[in-house]
């Protein structure tokens, strides 16, 4: 359905989604679609996922959304324009970082769910509290919003995070890793920016 009305109203534009739906941009603007991110929750009835749709062109995302049905609420940005909660403007957090809370996501490859163990033992000592609510989208937009002081996960793909990064940074938010030269296998981490140089630092993502 999403593909659908994208194409109906401009068919010449490119699909980049999870579920089999890309498709060449002949006019320069492909949208990156996530049908449901969270699928985890979703299938397990608890609350925290979302859909996510971002577009972009010449290598910068230019509009994001992400709904989550849930908590009936549209997170969405546009470059330059801010960020919004359900039309309401919206800004990232200013705190300590022993006082933050930290969100995070993980694999389900038990090589990198070690790995990630690693990362998360050496950051807990440093932070207020780590959360995991499972939608890597949700999760961007909750940094944009202030609920938490920052997030970050490796392996995400573009569609998980195009939308909410956006967002995030529109909302005064530092991203990291969420530039389209480097969607593959990349560390993203959002972050308010008092935190973001120790965090940085901490998560060795950084230099």
């Amino acid at each position: 359905m999403i593909r659908q009305t994208i194409l109906d109203a401009r068919p010449d534009d490119g699909i980049l989604g999870e579920e089999g739906t890309s498709l060449v941009s002949r006019s320069g603007v492909s949208w990156v679609v996530d049908p449901i991110d969270g699928t985890t929750n979703y299938l397990r009835g608890m609350p925290n996922y979302s859909v996510s749709i971002a577009a972009t062109k010449d290598g910068e995302t230019l509009v994001g959304v992400v709904y989550d049905p849930t908590l009936e609420e549209t997170f969405s940005a546009a470059r330059g324009q801010g960020a919004a909660l359900n039309g309401r403007p919206i800004w990232c957090s200013a705190t300590l970082l022993r006082d933050s809370i930290i969100g995070t996501g993980f694999s389900y490859l038990p090589s990198n769910r070690a790995r990630q163990a690693e990362i998360l033992r050496t950051l807990l000592p440093s932070v207020g509290d780590i959360r995991r609510p499972g939608s890597a989208a949700v999760s961007l937009c909750w940094v944009a919003c202030g609920r938490l002081d920052a997030f970050y996960e490796k392996g995400l793909q573009p569609w998980d995070y195009a939308a909410g990064a956006l967002i995030a940074r529109e909302a005064g938010a530092d991203v990291l890793g969420a530039e389209q030269e480097s969607w593959q296998d990349r560390v993203v981490v959002a972050s308010a920016p008092s935190l973001t140089a120790q965090l940085r630092e901490i998560l060795s993502v950084g230099e």
